[in-house]
């Protein structure tokens, strides 16, 4: 028997200024003549469809007028992602469940992904049709336990998921530093010195989620950084490098909402870290690729021990996919430069590229450190010759050179670029040494004072370990432009500096 069915009823598409982070939400009147809003109060996800488009999106229910009983009001993600215009009909229905969550439940109680289900999983998630709360499950029974072939299931799926870069180039050379140091900005200074040598380094990078700056946003400062692949290859093709925001080429697009969950749940297991960082050089097309794993007491890996482990894992997802992976642990004890925060950040960059005599040393040698790993991958120059080469460069004012080129073909950002005029001294509470500086707590501190959403606020050191010390001395300047900000990093670091400072022995050295 053939029941007829009546046309499903239509909402009319309302925009709502409301920004929902990531995910999808929409909400309709709880007096709506369209559709019996009880029926979906045993629902939280809904599925809009106009034509051959839909959307899955997290419903709420509103008495307050907000949304008219004719219509169905959008956040602005999920307004943004269906990119129909106001006033659009749509119809609304319950969402079916991604059949992908099986394969999540199986896997919390015990067994492995396959590499097909694993595919799904990171296709519904790039979709948008997992909540917070299915990715956190998903993420969650990962972090148990993950076998070898889970790990290249994984790596692969999320470099699939996005844009696959392809160059014309036998060597295409790329770096990436596990984070968790704050000032670490080497790349933008690594970059200028490789693309000058003459290879090419098509650096994606990303944006703070949890930390005071990422890369983007302290390049940002300098030049825009939301490029297309077009425009990102025509960077390239001019200047052999580019510095942009990996998020605007699409390139592994489930990584930044996987990190966005698993942050503030503070996961960051070392095969979700290996697969979120191999996807993105796997699809940025890297055949070279040098890792920083910085090591240190307040750093993401606290021992030899752990940087040996995570090395291990890089080098055999990238055996797997044909890329030369080199692994290197640095000094992950304290601060790298002088200034925490995207403004400060990006005036230690530009000091070392000048040559300036205050420029901060730490930040000048590591970048030829690392910059002389990747120039050793030139076929033709001789082995053990690539410090040498990229200290010529640097000091020739060929880098700088390299930069401005660089700045001038991805044009002006046009963000505001004024250091914060709120500013506090945070002093020594007596004559000592620098013993230890808990970069974490600096991280938390330069954000409270607003970074790096305001790209002027965060933190000027004025002391590294090993420093001598009198009372009532600056370890460091907090900047911010707001007062509420202000206020909490300087009653923060009120409670806690960050730093340790150990008594000076007579002899004149640090007591033990």
């Amino acid at each position: 028997m053939t029941v007829a069915r009546s046309s499903r009823p239509q909402l009319k598409i309302r925009r709502i200024k409301l920004d929902t982070g990531r995910e999808n939400v929409v909400v309709i009147s709880s007096r709506s003549k369209a559709l019996r809003a009880e029926v979906f109060r045993g629902f939280s996800r809904v599925e809009l469809r106009t034509g051959a488009k839909s959307l899955l999106a997290t419903l709420l229910l509103t008495d307050d007028g907000l949304v008219g009983v004719d219509e169905i009001g959008m956040a602005e993600p999920a307004f943004r992602r269906f990119a129909e215009s106001a006033g659009t009909l749509v119809t609304v229905a319950p969402a079916a469940r991604p059949a992908s969550l099986d394969a999540v439940r199986a896997k919390i109680q015990g067994r492995s992904f396959s590499a097909s289900e694993i595919g799904a999983i990171i296709d519904d998630v790039t979709h948008y049709r997992y909540s917070d709360m299915e990715i956190a499950a998903f993420l969650v029974g990962s972090a148990s336990f993950m076998t070898s072939d889970e790990l290249l299931a994984l790596s692969h799926a999320m470099a699939q998921a996005g844009t696959q870069l392809t160059w014309d180039r036998d060597v295409v050379v790329d770096k990436h530093c596990i984070g968790g140091i704050p000032g670490n900005r080497t790349s933008m200074i690594v970059v200028p010195i490789v693309a000058a040598h003459g290879l090419t380094i098509p650096k994606t990078s990303s944006r703070a989620i949890t930390s005071p700056a990422g890369t983007a946003d302290t390049m940002e400062v300098l030049a825009r950084v939301d490029l297309g692949v077009d425009e990102m290859k025509q960077v390239v093709q001019t200047c052999n490098g580019c510095l942009v925001w990996g998020g605007h080429v699409n390139l592994s697009p489930a990584d930044d909402i996987l990190i966005s969950v698993e942050r503030p749940l503070s996961l960051d297991t070392r095969e979700q870290m290996v697969a979120s960082i191999m996807s993105k050089k796997i699809a940025a097309g890297a055949t070279h690729l040098l890792i920083d794993l910085p090591v240190g007491p307040s750093a993401k890996l606290a021992t030899a021990m752990e940087a040996m482990r995570l090395r291990k894992l890089f080098e055999f997802v990238g055996d797997h996919f044909g890329i030369a992976v080199e692994v290197i642990t640095t000094d992950g004890r304290q601060p790298i430069g002088n200034g925490i925060g995207p403004v400060l950040e990006a005036q230690d960059v530009m000091a070392v590229l000048r040559n300036e005599p205050d420029a901060p040393r730490d930040l000048r040698e590591k970048s030829l450190r690392l910059a002389a790993h990747l120039i050793d991958c030139d076929p033709q120059l001789r082995g053990g010759t690539g410090y040498a080469r990229a200290r010529e460069l640097l000091d020739s004012g060929a880098a700088l050179k390299q930069m401005h080129k660089i700045i001038d073909a991805q044009g002006p950002s046009g963000c505001n670029t004024d250091l914060g005029t709120l500013t506090a001294d945070i002093k020594a509470p007596r004559d000592g040494v620098v013993e230890a500086i808990d970069c974490l707590c600096l991280n938390r501190l330069a954000r409270s004072a607003g970074a790096p959403i305001d790209k002027g606020a965060g933190i000027k050191l004025f002391k590294k370990i090993g420093d001598s010390v009198v009372q009532g001395e600056p370890l460091y300047r907090i900047h911010a432009f707001d007062d509420s900000q202000f206020d909490l990093a300087v009653a923060s670091a009120a409670t806690s500096s960050g730093y340790a400072i150990g008594l000076r022995s007579a002899a004149g050295g640090p007591e033990l």
